[in-house]
C-alpha cells in the first residue's frame, strides 16, 4: 500500500574532442573522458572520436579570427585540423568500481562481462564475500562497507554486479554505499521522511571528491544473459543523441501521481527548437489508458502504477529510462508489485524503486526536472538519476552506470571554419572558447561569455580557424 504523503525537495573538468587531420571537411563526436578527479578544472588527455549525427536546433555564436600560430602538415604545408577540447561532463570508467561477491555466480559472471564492456580498470574491482539474500543485517553489511570505504579516491561512482542483496534492513543497499548506513536518516518508520543526500540537482561531476558519496546502481537481473542485454544497451546508447520521445502520464491512481505537476512543469520547460520531446498525458479522469503500448520511440517513460501493463510492446531506445512510482518496485528481481527489473527485461537502460513503504513523498522518487538536464548535458545515467532523487535512502537503482546518449560534441571543420555542436552547455552560464599551440595553452580569448538560455545544441562556429587547440571553458 502507498499512503498519500507529501514532503518538501529540497563548473566542470576537461575532455577532449579530437578530429582526424584531413583537410577535407569531417564530422566527429567525443567519447566520455576525464582528467583527474575533481569538479574543477584540469589538463585534459586527447583521445580519437567518432562520428554522431545531430539533428536539434541549434544556438549559434560565431568567433573572430584565432591569433595562434598554425600547425601545419609536413608534407602539403596545409594547416592541420585542430583538436577540440570540452569541459569534464561525467565520470569515466576509470572512475567507476565494480562490486562483486564470491558466494554468487552471477555476480562474479556479470563483474566480468561488465568490466570487459566497459573497460574499467582490473584494479577497479572490487569482490566480496557474504551469502546473497534479498536483505541483509546491519552486522554483515559493516565489514562490505570498510572495504568498500578504502577504495581510492579516485573512484567517484559504484557498479553493484548483483542482483541481491538490495537491502540492508530499512535502508536500500545501493544508499547504503552511498550514503553510509543510518536508520535514522534514512529509513521510514514507516512513512517518515529522510534526510537529502546534497547530491541532488548538484552541478558536480566527482561527487565522492565534492559530496563524500559514491553514487550506486545495481547491474539487476534474473540471468547474466538478461543484465548482458542491458550491459550491450548501455553502450549502444552512447553518443546518439537519441531523438526519442519522454513519455509522462498522470494515472487514474492518485496517490502514485504525485509527480504530475513535475511533469507537467517538465514539459514545458523542454518546449522549445532542439528541446526533449515530452508527451504529458493525463489520464486521471480516466477517459483513456493507464499506460502506453505499441510506442516505438520511447526515450522516458515516468508513471505511477503499482504495475504498469504492456510494457514489453513499447520499444525502448538504448539509454532509456523508465520507472513507476509505487511502493515496492524496487524490491527485485521479484515483487509484490511490479519489480523495476520488469522494465530492464522490457528494454529499458535504467529503472529506480523503493525497497520498502516510502509513502508517496515526491522527493523519494525521480524527479525529471532534475533527471533531464543533466542527462541531456552528457552526464551518465548513474549520476543524473541519483541527482534527480532529493531523498534516495531507501531507492534502488538498477541498471547500467555509465549509459551516455548525449554530451560530446559533433566538430567540422570546413574551409578553414571550426564548428562545435555540443548539448554540454548549462543555460545562462557563461563560457569562453580560447586558442591555443598545445593542449597546456598559452590561451588566446577567441569568444568571450557565450551563453545559451536553454537547454539545447549549442553551435559555436569559428572562422579561420588554424590554431592547433581550441577549448571551450566555464568564464572565470
Amino acid at each position: 500500500m502507498l499512503s498519500a504523503c507529501y514532503g518538501g525537495a529540497g563548473a566542470d573538468d576537461t575532455s577532449t574532442a579530437t578530429t582526424s587531420t584531413s583537410d577535407a571537411p569531417t564530422t566527429s563526436s567525443q567519447d566520455p573522458t576525464t582528467s583527474g578527479t575533481t569538479s574543477q578544472s584540469s589538463t585534459p588527455e586527447p583521445l580519437s572520436t567518432t562520428t554522431t549525427d545531430t539533428t536539434s536546433s541549434t544556438t549559434t555564436a560565431t568567433t573572430t579570427s584565432s591569433t595562434t600560430d598554425a600547425t601545419t602538415d609536413t608534407t602539403t604545408g596545409d594547416p592541420v585540423q585542430p583538436t577540440v577540447l570540452l569541459p569534464r561532463a561525467s565520470i569515466s570508467a576509470a572512475e567507476l568500481a565494480i562490486l562483486a561477491n564470491d558466494q554468487d555466480p552471477q555476480s562474479m559472471a556479470v563483474a566480468a562481462a561488465y568490466q570487459a564492456a566497459r573497460g574499467v580498470p582490473p584494479e577497479n574491482l572490487l569482490v566480496l564475500s557474504f551469502p546473497p539474500a534479498p536483505a541483509i543485517p546491519a552486522t554483515t553489511f559493516a565489514p562490505l562497507k570498510i572495504q568498500v570505504d578504502a577504495l581510492p579516491p579516485t573512484i567517484q561512482a559504484l557498479a553493484i554486479a548483483w542482483t541481491t542483496p538490495y537491502m540492508v534492513d530499512c535502508q536500500s543497499l545501493a544508499s547504503s554505499f552511498a550514503l553510509g548506513h543510518d536508520p535514522q536518516k534514512y529509513c521510514s518508520t514507516p512513512c517518515s521522511e529522510t534526510v537529502a543526500s546534497g547530491y541532488y540537482d548538484s552541478n558536480s561531476l566527482a561527487p565522492f571528491t565534492d559530496h563524500g558519496l559514491r553514487p550506486a546502481m545495481h547491474l539487476a537481473g534474473t540471468s547474466v544473459e538478461n543484465v548482458q542485454a542491458v550491459i550491450d544497451r548501455g553502450v549502444a546508447a552512447d553518443g546518439t543523441a537519441p531523438t526519442g520521445v519522454g513519455y509522462l502520464l498522470r494515472t487514474t491512481d492518485p496517490d502514485r501521481s504525485v509527480r504530475y505537476f513535475d511533469f507537467m512543469l517538465a514539459q514545458s520547460v523542454w518546449d522549445h527548437p532542439g528541446g526533449v520531446d515530452l508527451e504529458y498525458i493525463d489520464n486521471s479522469g480516466g477517459m483513456g489508458l493507464d499506460y502506453i503500448e505499441n510506442r516505438t520511440d520511447v526515450m522516458f517513460y515516468l508513471t505511477g502504477l503499482a504495475s504498469v501493463p504492456q510494457i514489453a510492446t513499447n520499444t525502448y531506445l538504448p539509454g532509456a529510462v523508465a520507472d513507476h512510482l509505487t511502493s515496492y518496485g524496487g524490491q527485485i528481481p521479484d515483487s509484490g508489485q511490479m519489480s523495476v527489473v520488469r522494465w530492464l527485461e522490457a528494454g529499458a537502460t535504467a529503472s529506480y524503486g523503493t525497497g520498502v513503504e516510502p509513502c508517496n513523498y515526491p522527493t523519494k522518487f525521480p524527479n525529471p526536472l532534475a533527471l533531464l538536464p543533466h542527462y541531456y548535458r552528457g552526464e551518465t545515467i548513474i549520476e543524473a538519476y541519483w541527482k534527480s532523487v532529493a531523498w534516495p535512502g531507501e531507492g534502488v537503482f538498477v541498471g547500467e552506470p555509465l549509459a551516455r546518449p548525449w554530451g560530446g560534441a559533433a566538430i567540422t571543420w570546413d574551409d578553414l571554419t571550426l564548428t562545435i555542436k555540443t548539448t554540454q552547455l548549462i543555460p545562462d552560464v557563461p563560457y569562453d572558447l580560447e586558442s591555443g599551440p598545445t593542449a597546456d595553452g598559452p590561451w588566446t580569448l577567441a569568444l568571450d561569455n557565450f551563453t545559451i538560455p536553454e537547454h539545447q545544441l549549442a553551435e559555436i562556429s569559428v572562422p579561420n580557424a588554424v590554431a592547433p587547440y581550441y577549448r571551450l571553458i566555464p568564464s572565470p
